[in-house]
């Protein structure tokens, strides 16, 4: 017998769970669809979501033969024959080619196919749960309408669950009953994945027990089916980048809330490197010399970390989250290198003042190296003013004081001793 998860899948669009700002009556997905015009197309999201299915329903209700292929093991020549089928019987009304995860297909591979979209042989629908606009070739994306499919929601994963215990129930004649919050676990642990969920389902029910001719399905049971499902994490792919992402907006936002839950989630994924380099540059690009002294000490909670090791790591990180989280902000460095950084770009680059270059070598004198430089401690606040810019810029202002206490207070000791050096 096949998988509940195939006897399951939807017929139609509004047997589809999830999707609905894709397909909805009168979303685009849907108008496309209903137009008979069915374009090439790409799926992106996360695995169990639903794009195998409405790829299957696109083509059933186009009326077009679908073959399917993956990415992982398709060849050049399986994208061949299936042009080939043009010239049969099946192709009379014709074809939709469905390529799942089309990020695994080569340079050579894409070329071919992208040979038979552009004459119109096939019509494209592929799916990948990578950033297609990091995997796939321009030219293929130029030609295809991007379309993000969304993890399912909880209410909306608990409608397919119940469907799926109905369906066992049906098949097996045997009636069911769910106990306390099982099917409500069930749904928050699956990760907005269909599949898995569907999955939960016919493991729980097949390790149940019966209780008055009912099988009784337990929140217990279902914890133990799903085992941490909900976590998706592959730390080469985009939900580590966006959870990085979160982790590193929620403390520039000071959020501590948010930042600790993104943390438990690297963390929960095994995963200890990624969140200590993170909280190491954002201790100087978001808090900065707002707080400088964060700096070192997230330092020391970020070795303390590494030398601990999980679990116990993430006391120090959850410390460094928390600090960070709180204290005052600052982008003022950021923004002082990134000007520095548009200047090499965009401005010739000058000579380095004569009196600047380094004299400690026989001859440089004679050849007007460090020839009037004035060495700042010898002056009153161990300033004076002199020209450390080549000629072309010379005038060039790349850090503006931060509105913070500390930077202001900075700013404040320049003034002063600008004014006593006058």
């Amino acid at each position: 017998m096949a998988p509940l998860a195939d006897r399951l899948r939807p017929k139609t669009f509004d047997e589809v769970v999830g999707q609905k700002h894709l397909l909805s009556p009168g979303k685009v997905l849907r108008r496309i669809i209903e137009s008979g015009n069915v374009s090439n197309m790409i799926f992106y999201g996360s695995s169990g979501i639903g794009k195998t299915t409405v790829a299957r329903i696109i083509a059933e209700t186009a009326g077009k033969k679908l073959y399917k292929l993956n990415g992982t093991t398709a060849s050049t020549a399986d994208i061949r024959a299936v042009v080939a089928e043009l010239d049969t019987i099946q192709g009379i009304g014709g074809v939709i080619l469905y390529l799942d995860e089309i990020q695994y297909l080569n340079k050579k591979q894409q070329q071919t196919l992208l040979e038979f979209i552009e004459d119109g042989s096939i019509t494209l629908i592929a799916s990948t749960t990578e950033n297609p606009y990091f995997y796939i070739y321009n030219a293929i994306l130029s030609r295809s309408t991007v379309f993000e499919f969304l993890p399912v929601d909880p209410g909306e994963i608990e409608i397919a669950a119940k469907r799926g215990f109905d369906i066992l129930s049906q098949e097996s004649g045997e009636a069911y009953e769910i106990s306390g919050e099982a099917l409500t676990v069930l749904a928050n642990t699956c990760g907005g994945d269909v599949r898995k969920a569907v999955n939960a389902v016919e493991l729980s029910w097949l390790s149940s027990g019966v209780k008055d001719k009912k099988r009784v399905i337990t929140e217990d049971i279902i914890r133990q089916v799903s085992q941490r499902s909900n976590m998706r994490y592959d730390r080469d792919g985009d939900d580590h980048y966006n959870i990085l992402s979160a982790f590193q907006k929620s403390i520039r936002g000071s959020d501590e809330n948010a930042a600790l839950h993104y943390l438990a989630r690297l963390l929960s994924a095994g995963d200890l490197l990624s969140p200590c380099r993170r909280l190491l540059v954002t201790a100087a690009e978001d808090i900065g010399l707002a707080y400088p002294t964060a700096i070192p000490i997230v330092k020391a909670c970020v070795d303390s970390a590494l030398q601990i090791g999980l679990p116990e790591a993430q006391i120090p990180l959850a410390d460094a989250v928390i600090l960070l989280c709180t204290a005052p902000k600052s982008n003022s460095g950021v923004n002082a290198i990134a000007a520095a950084m548009s200047d090499l770009e965009n401005v010739k680059l000058g000579e380095i003042p004569p009196h600047l270059q380094d004299g400690h070598y026989s001859g440089a004198k004679k050849m007007g190296k460090s020839i009037g430089y004035q060495y700042a401690h010898d002056f009153k606040n161990h300033y004076v003013r002199q020209q450390y810019l080549p000629d072309n810029i010379k005038d060039a202002k790349y850090y503006e004081f931060g509105d913070n206490k500390t930077e202001q207070a900075a700013k404040a000791y320049r003034e002063r001793i600008l004014s006593e050096n006058d």
